[in-house]
């Protein structure tokens, strides 16, 4: 009876990762996106740190981004196409180290599943080139949408409001 409890608990352990979260994966990077370049071209535009993070899925150092602190009105576009993502008016002190906004710009943000940590979240990243953002959470302010859109400051430049 033991050796039949240890083979299903093996069992479960691997079907963790199924083939539909695999197949999820994949049909994510199927994706065509209005603005498309080769990784030469990213590399050229892109800081190194925006090309981790935005074309390698990466993340910065919590509390490293001048964002953290920005109390600026204005709006927050991808660094890497200037599609405009976020407003400064849905922005929150999160606490959590990066940048964190209860809504996004629609149309602007897709989303998609992120296992690479060993379980899913749902990842974030630009609509328009497929840049990696971070991840939406469901500990966000109750007040308004629940959410917490947590992203990389340096998936991000800030048009300030000229008024």
């Amino acid at each position: 009876m033991k050796k039949y409890f240890i083979i299903a608990l093996i069992t479960l352990f691997f079907s963790c990762n199924s083939s539909a979260q695999k197949s999820s994966q994949k049909e994510n990077e199927k994706v065509n996106f209005n603005v498309t370049k080769t990784e030469a071209e990213w590399k050229a535009q892109l800081t190194k740190d925006q090309y981790f993070i935005l074309r390698e899925a990466g993340t910065e150092r919590p509390y490293s981004s001048p964002f953290n602190n920005n109390h600026k009105k204005g709006v927050y576009h991808c660094a890497a196409c200037n599609v405009p993502l976020f407003k400064s008016e849905h922005k929150f002190e999160s606490g959590s180290g990066w940048p964190s906004f209860d809504r996004v710009i629609e149309g602007n943000v897709a989303f998609g599943t992120d296992t690479k940590i060993g379980y899913t979240r749902d990842e974030e990243h630009c609509a328009n080139c497929g840049g990696h953002l971070g991840h939406v959470f469901n500990d966000g302010p109750k007040e308004t949408t629940g959410k917490r859109h947590c992203i990389n400051g340096d998936a991000l430049t800030f048009v300030e409001d000229k008024e």
